[in-house]
């Protein structure tokens, strides 16, 4: 086997940076890789009850994980320049101040990123002590772009879950999440509240963001 050719002959995984086109091929595919899914949930408290309802919140992120192997014996190059070649991509670019976004890609499947993390095990070396072989466990947390539009310094982003506490009435909540103790009536009105001033202790409240003017 010829160093970076799998002998399966199949397509090679590669990591793109989406900021500078920049393509890196792994050098060995993957023997496998996971995905992990799942769901968040919030706990509602309401004074009472043995077992709390629970609310959905939002999906998880989704991670990729695999395990990278590197190879450059036949050569004698240290395997760590191969290595740097996707651990460099941990690294902020100077414009953003951030890690690039990037794009793994092994045949039909596309997963737009960042690297979270890369752990490296070096297994095999030289006489002089340089590393030519090694395994690189990488993670990768799923990237997709969220748009918040920002009007006279508020974010108009998702609604805020409250949970009412005894003694507490809108006026008060409207002005602590909202900034304005006269939006009670928005409040109100979004819940059903005939009385805002009968208020249920534990009872939840969905509050929209602050209107722009």
């Amino acid at each position: 086997m010829k160093e970076g050719d799998d002998s399966t002959g199949l397509e090679k995984a590669v990591i793109t940076n989406l900021q500078t086109g920049e393509r890196v091929f792994v050098m060995f595919n993957p023997e496998e890789y996971s995905l992990d899914l799942g769901n968040n949930f919030a706990e509602i408290a309401i004074p009472g009850l043995k077992t709390p309802p629970i609310q959905y919140v939002r999906g998880n992120i989704r991670n990729l994980k695999m395990e990278l192997f590197f190879d450059t014996f036949e050569k004698k190059n240290d395997v760590r320049d191969e290595i740097c070649k996707i651990t460099s991509l941990l690294d902020k670019g100077l414009k953003t101040q951030a890690p690039p976004i990037l794009l793994f890609s092994w045949g039909k499947f596309n997963f737009k990123c960042v690297l979270e993390s890369a752990g490296q095990r070096f297994i095999m070396f030289l006489q002089d002590g340089t590393p030519v072989r090694a395994k690189l466990s990488v993670s990768f947390k799923e990237y997709e772009a969220i748009d918040f539009e920002i009007k006279h310094g508020v974010f108009l982003g998702p609604p805020t879950v409250r949970n009412v506490i005894e003694g507490e009435n809108l006026s008060g909540i409207a002005g602590e999440v909202l900034g304005n103790p006269g939006a009670w009536r928005e409040i109100a009105e979004a819940n059903n509240i005939d009385n805002p001033r009968k208020l249920k202790p534990g009872m939840t409240l969905i509050i929209q963001p602050k209107k722009s003017s």
